[in-house]
C-alpha cells in the first residue's frame, strides 16, 4: 500500500534523493508548423538521462510545498509545487516516481493531492514544464489531463540539455 504524505525536510532529503529519477525515451519532439499552428511531431532518438533534483538541500528554492508517496516506509515518489499568486498558478517544480512503482498510480494520487492543495490556494492552472526528449513523462502527464500550452526553444540554451526545448503543460482546475 502506498501513502501519501506531506514531505518532511530535512529527514526525508536523503530518502527523497534515492528516488529513481531516471528516464529512457526512444522518441523525442520537433516543433513543426502545420496547418493549425505549431505541431510537435516525435522523431527517433535513444536517450536516458536522470532529471536533477539539485534544489532540495537548497533554503531558497522556487517551490514551497512538497509531498512524499511511501511504500513499505520509504519513499517511492515525490512532488514539490509553488503557488504564484499573481495569476492563481501552481507550479509543479517536481513529479517523480521511482521507477519500481511506475504504472501503478502512484503519479495520479501526487497529482490529486497537488490538485486538491491548488483548490485550497484558489489556483485556477497546475503549471509544468518538461523537456522535449522527456517522452514517457509528457505521456504521462497528457494522462493525468494536462495540455501542451507553451514552449520555449531556447530555455535549455547552455546547460547541459542544449538542443532540447522545452514544453509547458497546464490542466485546469474545476472551481
Amino acid at each position: 500500500m502506498i501513502e501519501i504524505r506531506p514531505a518532511r525536510l530535512p529527514d526525508d532529503i536523503e530518502a527523497i534523493e534515492a528516488i529513481d529519477r531516471s528516464f529512457r525515451s526512444d522518441t523525442a519532439l520537433a516543433p513543426i508548423r502545420g496547418d493549425h499552428g505549431i505541431e510537435f511531431l516525435p522523431y527517433g532518438v535513444a536517450v536516458e538521462k536522470v532529471l536533477p533534483l539539485d534544489d532540495l538541500r537548497e533554503v531558497e528554492r522556487a517551490w514551497d510545498t512538497a509531498w512524499v508517496a511511501v511504500r513499505d516506509g520509504t519513499p517511492c515518489g515525490f512532488a514539490a509545487v509553488g503557488f504564484q499568486e499573481w495569476n492563481r498558478r501552481l507550479a509543479l517544480w517536481h513529479l517523480y516516481v521511482d521507477a519500481s512503482v511506475r504504472g501503478q498510480g502512484v503519479a495520479r494520487r501526487l497529482i490529486d493531492v497537488v490538485a486538491a492543495h491548488a483548490r485550497g490556494l484558489g489556483a485556477r492552472h497546475l503549471w509544468l514544464e518538461a523537456s522535449s526528449v522527456n517522452t514517457p513523462a509528457i505521456e504521462a502527464y497528457k494522462a493525468l489531463e494536462f495540455q501542451v500550452t507553451g514552449f520555449d526553444l531556447t530555455l535549455y540554451d547552455g546547460t547541459e540539455s542544449e538542443g532540447e526545448f522545452a514544453l509547458f503543460l497546464s490542466r485546469a482546475l474545476e472551481d
